[in-house]
């Protein structure tokens, strides 16, 4: 098995910004609030003309450029994303063919806040194999197309950004463990309603306004904190490691 680390990185951040003053405007908030609770005083907000694959060509070529390689140097494109730029074809296809990635694999991944994570842990097979050499994996999302800007519980936390690194076989050191899981009983309190199969767009839905993100978020951080713990320690545990090593 061949040894897999990150050996270049890049990132992409819209130009406008919102802050929470402008916030404030908008919705029954205020900066004091949305600071002692999340501690964000501001997110940036894509252009009405950049879609998720935009921001993500430009987080690629940054990582590349890092890594030293070229885009022909690729094997894999993976984008994890919940905002693609439509159903299909994949919004990695996309960033595939800007790049001119010509003889690299493209999928996406939709596993919301982990996603990037699955997407790492699914290209670090592919290397570690020998499948493939080198992979980039793309974290990307245009948020705000699917945040309602009347709802101050979520509308105060999203923006939209990318994040990207290549991966490739290393001598020394490298990603020492991934550890994933899911839970899928909870699907109530984070979601995204309407446009899926279940439940088709329809001028109910729109009017209804379920094409936005839904969530209850006293309970999912409840979960969230203690899932995040545990998954550290079962990580740290995997790569022999432990938090009085770090």
């Amino acid at each position: 098995m061949h040894k897999v680390g990150i050996i270049g990185v890049g990132e992409y951040l819209p130009q406008k910004v919102l802050n929470n003053a402008q916030l404030e405007k908008m919705v029954d908030t205020s900066d004091e609030w949305i600071v002692t609770r999340t501690g964000i005083r501001e997110r940036r907000i894509a252009a009405d003309n950049e879609a998720t694959s935009d921001l993500a060509i430009k987080a690629a070529r940054e990582a590349l450029k890092d890594a030293h390689l070229a885009p022909e140097d690729l094997d894999l494109v993976i984008v994890a994303t919940i905002t693609g730029d439509m159903p299909f074809p994949s919004t990695a296809s996309i960033v595939q063919n800007a790049l001119s990635a010509k003889k690299a694999a493209a999928f996406d991944i939709s596993a919301a806040c982990a996603g990037f994570i699955y997407g790492l842990s699914v290209a670090k097979q592919f290397i570690s194999t020998g499948a493939y050499k080198n992979a980039l994996v793309i974290g990307a999302e245009k948020l705000s197309a699917v945040t309602d800007w009347k709802d101050r519980n979520t509308c105060v936390l999203f923006g939209d950004g990318a994040g990207a690194c290549v991966l490739g076989e290393v001598k020394t050191g490298g990603i020492s463990s991934i550890y994933l899981g899911c839970d899928g009983s909870n699907l109530e309190l984070l979601n995204l309603p309407a446009g899926g199969s279940r439940k088709p767009t329809t001028h109910e839905t729109v009017d209804n306004r379920l094409h936005y993100v839904k969530m209850q978020g006293n309970e999912l951080f409840k979960i969230a904190v203690k899932t995040m713990t545990e998954a550290a320690q079962v990580a740290l545990q995997q790569a022999g490691l432990s938090f009085f090593n770090l």
